[in-house]
């Protein structure tokens, strides 16, 4: 599990609501909640945080598998 250093974590804020990020085991989550009340979870992909809101990480996965497939 890729440990994200102090340095970037104190820099790193939610895209969504803008609050300060805490790593939780392979993920970084919002310190204060969205606008349904639950905090925001972000993966990691090979160290690196994915912080796009969940809608906007739904719809780059599913770009990037059709850019995929068309390059086949």
């Amino acid at each position: 599990m890729p440990k994200v250093s102090p340095e970037l974590l104190s820099i790193l804020r939610c895209p969504v609501t803008g609050s300060p990020l805490v790593q939780e085991g392979e993920e970084l989550v919002s310190t204060e909640p969205g606008a349904d009340g639950e905090k925001l979870r972000y993966s990691m992909e090979d160290g690196i945080p994915l912080l796009l809101p969940p809608e906007l990480l739904a719809a780059a996965n599913a770009a990037g598998s059709s850019h995929t497939d068309s390059q086949a």
